[in-house]
């Protein structure tokens, strides 16, 4: 085990059972004409991430621990799409229609892949979710276990819809969760700040919220002390 100094106490991530989780970090939410966007947002609070994000997977690729890219995507023709979800946000252009990257939030157009700085690898999963949760109609939970992963490390955003909503998930199905500080945003700093404080609470009701540094530093001792 290898100890991570983390709130609410450290967390005890298991080496051979860990996978990472980069939540949703697409063009639709993180760049220009994309679907956060069109949603009147600020995504450059989204973007500044990108560089811990890269550090932070940059860290599983050196020992070839699982890493899972999500995408929130939907079919061509949106059958997996409510259309209650269709209709939400009033903005000026919804899931389904042409903006400035293709669709929006569809599988296959430009919009909806990964940033090129945060690229999945060949052979890392990568999951298009047509809902807020990573597990929803997706066989995660599936690939997962058949791993044998029971300890789960989380990015990506926004940190209090998709991040948030896809620990809660993961608790429920008996993962231990840490979120990494550095490697998650939203478009309102407080609702990071509040989504971070629920996580902790209660003895760490959800998960548990780390540093990139310190999970970097308590990797590296542990590796040393070997």
């Amino acid at each position: 085990m290898v100890s991570v100094k983390a709130r609410p106490y450290d967390f005890e991530l298991k080496p051979g059972k860990t996978a990472l989780v980069v939540i949703d970090m697409q063009r639709d939410f993180i760049e220009p004409g994309g679907f956060g966007d069109a949603l009147g947002n600020d995504v450059s609070r989204l973007s500044a991430i990108i560089p811990d994000t890269a550090a932070l997977i940059a860290l599983f690729r050196e020992r070839s621990w699982p890493i899972v890219h999500t995408r929130e995507a939907h079919r061509t023709d949106l059958s997996d799409c409510p259309p209650s979800k269709i209709r939400r946000g009033n903005s000026a252009v919804k899931i389904g229609e042409e903006g400035p990257m293709g669709r929006l939030l569809v599988t296959g157009e430009p919009g909806n892949q990964i940033v090129p700085d945060l690229a999945p690898h060949t052979g890392e999963i990568v999951i298009d979710k047509p809902g807020k949760g990573m597990f929803w109609a997706t066989g995660l939970h599936e690939k997962l276990r058949g791993a044998g992963i029971t300890h789960l490390v989380f990015a990506g955003v926004t940190t209090e819809v998709c991040v948030q909503t896809s620990m809660r998930e993961a608790n429920d199905r008996g993962y231990e969760c840490l979120l990494i500080e550095e490697a998650t945003e939203s478009y309102f700093p407080e609702f990071k700040a509040s989504t971070i404080e629920m996580i902790v609470a209660q003895g760490g009701i959800v998960g548990w919220v780390a540093s990139l540094d310190d999970l970097r530093a308590a990797l590296e001792e542990a590796e040393a002390a070997a």
